[in-house]
């Protein structure tokens, strides 16, 4: 495994509140968001009563934060009463939106698995969050994360139909044709690292080399790691590069233990600088960050 990421020493950097009703349990896979010199964390969090929510926290230096005291998303109907997860936030013409994943009640025909949706919300402060709708309707798909600006005129979004990454795209947010949906790569072959389960992590990194996407896999033995790829810019449904080995693996006790053990799972990789801060859950309990130079990252996404 290549050591690009280094784990911050304040780790883990954010705990459940153990007064709180609706995170007491669980903090863990935040997005966050760099804008106007401050960094903005949305987290999924667990209280007694098992049902995910997101919270909001804020930071001057994206280790110390300060949060609400109450979430700024949580279920509102059977689509999502068992909870609302994993969100990814970014910019896009002045908006902020979010992507997250819905957990209801009841599957939709035809499907197996859990009854998820991939949701899409939006905001103009980053508190108040008007749901638009799910980006596929009617198939259990998660991991979805839209790009930080339009490429070609078009939202574009990951997205996960198993076994594989997908591409989407979309004029309006609310509508996302099936023309539109390309795959993307799948678990590799063999049983290394990312054999079993792939899917993406934050908001892929625009460079002058093309989009830098952060993604996790796991192997046979279900352990999360994190690994690189590396799309076109003008045209990201072509992959030009995806090193096989990975970039980050559990191996704090915190990581290796919890909620879920061996996890480390990231909905977060935003550039600040030269530097990517990258924020993971850990075990889905907690929330750690690692950072990386972005030449790093890149140059072992070009020769790795």
């Amino acid at each position: 495994m290549t050591d690009i990421l280094m784990r911050h020493p304040a780790n883990p950097i954010l705990l459940p509140d153990p007064t709180s009703d609706w995170e007491s349990v669980n903090v863990f896979n935040p997005a966050v968001i760099y804008h106007h010199g401050l960094f903005h964390m949305h987290y999924r969090a667990q209280g007694l009563d098992w049902i995910s929510r997101i919270g909001y926290a804020v930071s001057a230096d994206g280790v110390h934060w300060n949060r609400l005291r109450r979430p700024v998303l949580e279920p509102h109907d059977a689509g999502d009463a068992r909870g609302v997860e994993d969100p990814r936030v970014v910019e896009i013409d002045g908006t902020f939106y979010m992507t997250y994943t819905a957990y209801g009640n009841t599957r939709a025909a035809g499907t197996s698995g859990l009854p998820i949706q991939p949701m899409i919300a939006r905001s103009d402060n980053l508190i108040t969050w008007e749901r638009i709708g799910p980006l596929v309707q009617g198939e259990d798909n998660k991991d979805h994360v839209l790009f930080p600006r339009r490429v070609g005129g078009k939202f574009v979004a990951f997205h996960r139909r198993r076994p594989q990454v997908w591409l989407a795209r979309s004029a309006d947010l609310r509508t996302w044709p099936e023309a539109e949906m390309t795959p993307l790569f799948g678990p590799r072959e063999g049983n290394g690292w990312d054999s079993n389960k792939v899917g993406a992590n934050g908001p892929p990194i625009e460079t002058e080399h093309g989009w830098l996407m952060l993604y996790h896999g796991t192997d046979e033995r279900n352990i999360y790691r994190f690994g690189v790829c590396l799309l076109d810019r003008d045209d990201p449904r072509r992959v030009i590069r995806r090193p096989r080995e990975p970039i980050f693996a559990p191996r704090e006790l915190w990581e290796l233990r919890g909620d879920v053990p061996n996890v480390v799972f990231s909905c977060a990789n935003p550039p600040v600088g030269e530097t990517v801060y990258v924020y993971y859950g850990g075990g889905d309990h907690v929330i750690g960050l690692a950072r990386a130079p972005l030449a790093d990252l890149l140059t072992f996404a070009l020769e790795g």
